[in-house]
């Protein structure tokens, strides 16, 4: 069975629950894709990776979630002249696997291919909106809209940019899949130090 991510249920609400995820370690890619495909995009880069494509040789165990996001944006000064690359439609992501709990950034094995990032991720707090079906943009688009106005109404603020979460291989029935919305969120006063139980 795939390992998961580990996590602590803060507080549930009627769309969505809280967790508080501990620091861990991804393997990533960035991808210049649309939506839909920027998870196959990135996929053999990263299978690669665990599979043994590391300076160590080394096989990682899968865990679940791969986890997608916007490519953060970087400022950079304007210059001439501006160059488009990559079909219309298209925009960079970051697709990423979670490592094992046992495995930090400082452990991991070194990629052989540039392209796949180590990376240490903070803990955070972050509310969550589980579906299942198909794990489009339209689908997460749906739902991010439905966690973010329930967010306002919460009055909880979220930080930085939705994270889409697949669970479950292409080759399992759509109708089986569950997928998740993850947004950070600040942590409040009176979510601070509440406990319901881990996953």
């Amino acid at each position: 069975m795939t390992e998961q991510q580990p996590f602590d249920v803060v507080q549930r609400f009627p769309d969505f629950e809280v967790r508080r995820y501990p620091a861990h370690a991804v393997a990533e890619v960035k991808v210049t894709a649309t939506f839909d495909s920027a998870g196959n995009a990135a996929f053999r880069l990263l299978f690669g990776y665990i599979s043994g494509n590391n300076t160590a040789r080394e096989s990682v165990s899968m865990t679940a979630p791969v986890l997608q996001s916007p490519a953060p944006s970087r400022k950079l000064a304007m210059t001439a002249p501006v160059v488009q690359s990559g079909a219309p439609g298209d925009s960079e992501f970051v697709v990423a696997f979670v490592l094992p709990a046992s495995i930090t950034a400082a452990t991991a094995p070194v990629p052989n291919n540039p392209q796949v990032e180590i990376r240490a991720v903070p803990g955070s707090v972050a509310a969550v909106l589980g579906f299942s079906g198909r794990g489009t943009e339209a689908a997460f688009e749906k739902r991010n809209s439905v966690l973010q106005e329930a967010l306002a109404q919460a009055g909880l603020r979220p930080v930085g940019t939705p994270r889409f979460a697949r669970f479950d291989p292409p080759f399992k029935p759509w109708f089986l899949r569950k997928n998740e919305v993850v947004q950070d969120i600040e942590e409040s006063a009176g979510l601070a130090g509440q406990r319901e139980g881990a996953s």
